[in-house]
């Protein structure tokens, strides 16, 4: 992206957190934005404050709604006549217990992180296949490369996440295609706030770690940057980040340290 001003970008989850941070940073580098989440109101909101509104573009999808995908991703392509990167952020949390947590609110983890986002890159795979160009971005999370107590269905869906899209590079390379897995660890969303407790519900409160957490303007910034270099895989985070190497080298360390925090 650096030094093209020209880029057609479709972002997930850019109503709020990350994704609306992604949209003011990437609109200040004069990208071209499609914006897409659930909440069409926000959307608009987001778009208006943007650095260059008139190359923002608005389109409302439900991630679980898998019928819907084929017809968005027509639409999408339809607005610029191509896209360039796809940016997978949409996502939704969890903090309850294994023993609290209702079958259905695995399904809804599974469908909307994982699923969702494989429907909407697999729809969108024929595009970048026929462009012989194309970079999938998914926003993943530290939880997706080790664990921690409240966070077992999340936890779940971004390690589902990292097996298909390490798979889906290998396979797609040859396409000219790339693929960028980001791992935030803490950082100011509303994440906590909106994760779903053992019913389903939202738990509809923050914890010390998101409200401790990277700006996410900081982020945004830190997260385009290894979108330019095409990287495969980045933390970006603050101590957290530690996890991944001592889940690697030293897992029963981590195992003590995880269950010593008092981070829900």
């Amino acid at each position: 992206m650096k030094g093209n001003t020209n880029k057609i970008i479709w972002l997930t989850g850019a109503s709020s957190g990350i994704g609306e941070a992604l949209a003011y940073e990437l609109s200040l580098r004069g990208h071209k934005l499609i914006l897409s989440a659930r909440n069409k109101k926000q959307l608009i909101s987001v778009k208006e404050r943007c650095k260059y509104p008139e190359c923002v573009a608005i389109l409302p999808l439900d991630l679980a709604d898998f019928g819907t995908v084929s017809n968005n991703v027509k639409t999408a392509v339809s607005i610029y006549g191509r896209i360039d990167i796809l940016i997978n952020n949409a996502g939704i949390s969890q903090r309850s217990l294994i023993m609290d947590t209702d079958l259905e609110v695995y399904e809804k983890l599974i469908n909307v992180n994982y699923l969702g986002t494989v429907a909407l890159t697999k729809e969108v795979l024929p595009h970048f296949i026929s462009e012989r160009s194309g970079h999938f971005v998914t926003v993943t999370s530290l939880m997706g490369k080790f664990g921690s107590p409240y966070r077992s269905g999340y936890c779940a869906a971004k390690h589902a996440l990292h097996g298909f899209f390490d798979v889906f590079r290998m396979e797609h390379e040859k396409d000219g295609i790339d693929v960028t897995l980001v791992c935030p660890g803490f950082v100011q969303t509303k994440v906590a706030i909106n994760a779903l407790i053992g019913d389903g519900s939202s738990q509809n409160r923050n914890d010390q770690a998101t409200e401790q957490g990277m700006p996410p303007e900081i982020f945004a910034r830190k997260m385009i940057r290894a979108i330019e270099k095409k990287k495969y895989e980045v933390y970006i985070g603050g101590k957290e980040i530690k996890g991944i190497y001592l889940k690697r080298f030293y897992p029963k360390l981590l195992h003590k340290i995880v269950l010593r925090s008092q981070y829900r």
